[in-house]
């Protein structure tokens, strides 16, 4: 795939890494499952997925020393991208079963238990698209695939060191408001899973591979 940007998909011990692997490569990319950092700092991009418990994810990719190169890539403007557990472990913590655990710390905010009626949400959803939004391009009135309890239902947007402040957008569940993807200069996340959500995940994850050939 001459010209096509390279990707690693971080391999720390979470599951449906090979989903998230064909995925990325039918979106037009080099594709690599590895947990070596060196590979996860040359890619032209690097997506982070996670499924289970937030505290799991951290104990694996702190394993790896996963958390060091994402900091390291973001802090040299290098793309990132995290999928469901692999978006919640970005922001400072997670509280699950009455367990506080310390995230990356990329974003301000608490990931914890949704409340609606139903949990977990598991299914198609609509979201709430900022104006300006380069990850939903032709797609910001599309259903998208959730598997999750857990979330951030109360973020207060502040600017950070990156850029200003980051584009979110919501969905809702029950009528709990929560995050569902995150949009902040390099870094960027979704809740629900793009590699399970048809025809409009092929298109995000084509928006996002194709931001790795602009950049």
């Amino acid at each position: 795939m001459t010209g096509a940007p390279s990707v690693v998909v971080l391999d720390y011990g979470s599951g449906n890494l090979r989903s998230a692997v064909r995925a990325v490569e039918r979106a037009g990319a080099e594709v690599e499952l590895t947990g070596d950092l060196d590979a996860a700092m040359a890619a032209d991009g690097l997506v982070v997925p996670g499924v289970g418990a937030f505290e799991a994810c951290m104990r694996g990719l702190r394993a790896i020393r996963g958390e060091r190169i994402i900091a390291r890539r973001l802090s040299g403007g290098r793309p990132v991208l995290g999928i469901c557990v692999g978006m919640q472990i970005l922001f400072e913590q997670g509280i699950e079963h009455g367990v506080e655990t310390e995230g990356c710390g990329e974003w301000p905010g608490v990931v914890e238990r949704l409340q609606a009626p139903i949990v977990p949400h598991m299914g198609w959803n609509t979201l709430s698209v900022p104006e300006g939004s380069e990850l939903f391009a032709g797609i910001a009135d599309e259903r998208f695939y959730f598997v999750h309890s857990y979330g951030v239902r109360d973020w207060t947007l502040r600017t950070n060191d990156r850029t200003q402040a980051p584009l979110v957008t919501w969905a809702e569940h029950g009528g709990d408001r929560f995050v569902a993807a995150v949009e902040n200069g390099p870094l960027t996340a979704t809740q629900f899973h793009p590699e399970k959500s048809g025809d409009a995940g092929a298109h995000l994850l084509r928006n996002w591979v194709g931001s790795l050939r602009a950049a």
